[in-house]
C-alpha cells in the first residue's frame, strides 16, 4: 500500500470510528454509569468484533449481502431493534451503576457480538474494504486494512468512555443523571435514521 494511501485509510478510521454512533453513545453512557475501568471489557469487545467483522466482510461477506438484499434488510432491522431495547434500558437507568450488583455494563463477547448487527459498523468495514483494498496483493491489502482500524478504533472510542467518566461526579445528583440518560437514549435512537434509510 501507498503512503499517501495508508495515510488516508488512517485518517478514514479515525474520522469513522471517533464521530458519534451507537457504540460511542453507549460507551459515553458507560463511563458515566460505569466509569471508565469498568468499560474497558465493553471498548474491547467493539475493537475485537469490529475486527472479526472488517475481514470477513473483506473476505466476501459484504459481496453476500449485497447480493441477497434481505438478510442486509433483516441485519438492520435486527440491529436496530437491538439499539432500541439497549436505549431503553439506558433511559430508564436512574443510579449510577458502581456498586450495584444488578447493574453491569456491557461484556466484551456482547459488545463484539453487537458489531454483527450495529449499522454503522457494516457501512465502515463495506465503505473500507471498497474504498482501500487493492486487487493486486487483495488479500494483504485486507489484513492492512483490519489492522489500520485495530490501532485506531480502541483510542479512538475509549475518548468516549473517557469523556464519560470525567463527568460521573457532576452526573451522580440523580436528576441530572436522569437527563442525561434519557438525552443519550434519544441521541442513540437517533443515530439509527441514516443507517436504516
Amino acid at each position: 500500500m501507498q503512503p499517501d494511501t495508508l495515510l488516508a485509510l488512517f485518517l478514514f478510521a479515525f474520522m469513522k470510528s471517533i464521530t458519534p454512533g451507537p457504540n460511542n453513545m453507549m460507551l459515553f453512557a458507560s463511563g458515566v454509569n460505569f466509569g471508565f475501568v469498568r468499560t474497558i471489557p465493553h471498548m474491547l469487545g467493539i475493537g475485537s468484533g469490529f475486527f472479526v467483522l472488517l475481514i470477513a466482510v473483506g473476505l466476501g461477506l459484504g459481496a453476500l449481502l449485497h447480493s441477497v438484499p434481505v438478510l442486509h434488510t433483516a441485519l438492520k432491522f435486527a440491529g436496530g431493534a437491538y439499539l432500541v431495547w439497549i436505549a431503553w434500558n439506558i433511559g430508564a437507568s436512574r443510579s449510577l451503576g458502581e456498586g450495584k450488583a444488578n447493574a453491569v455494563p456491557m461484556t466484551f463477547l456482547l459488545a463484539a457480538a453487537f458489531q454483527w448487527v450495529n449499522p454503522k459498523a457494516w457501512v465502515m468495514a463495506v465503505s473500507a474494504m471498497a474504498t482501500y483494498t487493492s486487487s493486486d496483493g487483495y488479500f494483504t491489502s485486507v489484513l492492512i486494512v483490519g489492522l489500520v482500524f485495530a490501532l485506531v478504533n480502541v483510542p479512538s472510542v475509549s475518548t468516549w468512555a473517557g469523556f464519560g467518566s470525567a463527568l460521573r461526579q457532576w452526573l451522580s445528583e440523580p436528576a441530572r443523571l436522569k437527563w442525561f440518560n434519557i438525552t443519550m437514549a434519544v441521541l442513540l435512537v437517533v443515530s439509527l435514521w441514516p443507517m436504516l434509510r
